[in-house]
């Protein structure tokens, strides 16, 4: 029989058809111009819905799956370390597509295509917007029309993030398993991607300040993600024929985002520590990322998530400091199983 539980490793949710994803703190970018991979600053604690009946809203509970706190304007990024075998990921942002701006499907799509190829894709800080750059997440509240929901669709119902997994199909998987066994035989195992992911000091900065703005029509509490600054990062092409991927997921879970203080309600644990201060990050001299993969071919931007606005124009400006990076910091990069996850209606 088929597992089709998600389950929680540590940190790492481990999706049926072997997509294993991490959700990862790191510094916000400004949202003018175009950076380097920030760095990874520790991973975000998760815990599962189900854990939590009498504390957690009603409406999160029909829907299942896991939470994680996060704070206003705080920015995180996906890491899929950890996936083994070949998968193919659908990321949702509110119920869009982070990768097409299209709505959330149970089908794999090519045209645009809706997912990620894991593990070529090491990891997604934002939405797609083309050119070999994302816009990064940044979490916001539901109900100013800040999301990547709010702006595409007009509503913000869902919030969260949406993840979903697909297999490859016996044969193809038959033969990828053939060519990987050959060519580790060829070759020695690649290192690690070098030190980006890894945890660093948490040091305090200090919040930016709000601005009201209009907003779409809101039907549910919590957080969700819009978008803040450019980076340099390429979201690849499937290379494989439509074909080998399985017809229906293997798996998929939701993740709730809570502010801190509902995080210790909810949970009784202490929240992470605020967000770092990127400006004393960078005067440390501590390193920021570049990753770039020749082999791999970047996806074109939709219209869709083209025009999402920076969560700036609701929330006010970015008054947290910014200094550009040294060249000599920026690093190149390349050229157990827990109790499952509860899944509900959504």
């Amino acid at each position: 029989m088929t597992d089709t539980a998600v389950r929680i490793d540590g940190n790492t949710l481990r999706l049926p058809g072997g997509a294993a994803v991490r959700f990862v703190r790191t510094l916000r970018l400004p949202e003018t111009g175009t950076h380097p991979l920030p760095p990874g600053l520790g991973e975000f604690p998760v815990r599962r819905v189900s854990d939590y009946p009498d504390t957690v809203p009603a409406g999160w509970r029909a829907r299942g799956g896991v939470m994680l706190p996060v704070y206003l304007r705080e920015a995180m990024w996906l890491s899929f370390a950890g996936t083994v075998e070949p998968a193919a990921l659908q990321v949702g942002v509110g119920k869009v597509c982070a990768v097409s701006g299209e709505p959330w499907s149970d089908r794999l799509s090519r045209d645009p295509q809706n997912y990620l190829v894991l593990p070529r894709q090491p990891w997604l800080d934002g939405i797609n917007s083309g050119k070999g750059t994302i816009r990064q997440f940044v979490a916001v509240p539901l109900g100013l029309g800040a999301t990547v929901e709010g702006q595409v669709t007009g509503e913000e119902v869902w919030g969260g993030v949406q993840l979903q997994s697909f297999a490859l199909k016996e044969g193809p998987l038959a033969r990828w398993r053939r060519e990987e066994r050959l060519r580790r035989e060829r070759k020695p195992a690649p290192g690690t991607l070098g030190g980006y992911g890894a945890a660093l000091p948490m040091m305090a900065s200090a919040p930016a300040a709000p601005a009201p703005a209009a907003a779409p029509r809101s039907r549910s509490a919590g957080m969700g993600l819009g978008v803040g600054g450019s980076m340099r990062q390429e979201v690849y092409q499937d290379a494989r024929p439509p074909e080998d991927w399985a017809d229906s997921p293997a798996g998929r879970v939701f993740v709730h985002l809570v502010t801190p203080p509902e995080w210790r309600r909810i949970t009784g644990e202490a929240p992470p520590p605020s967000p770092v201060d990127r400006a004393a990050y960078t005067r440390a001299e501590l390193p920021w990322y570049d990753y770039y993969d020749q082999d791999a071919e970047d996806l074109a931007p939709t219209d869709a998530l083209a025009a999402v606005k920076p969560v700036g124009d609701w929330l006010g400006d970015d008054l947290e400091p910014w200094q550009q990076p040294s060249q000599g910091q920026v690093t190149p990069l390349k050229d157990t199983p827990g109790t499952p996850v509860e899944d509900g209606d959504w």
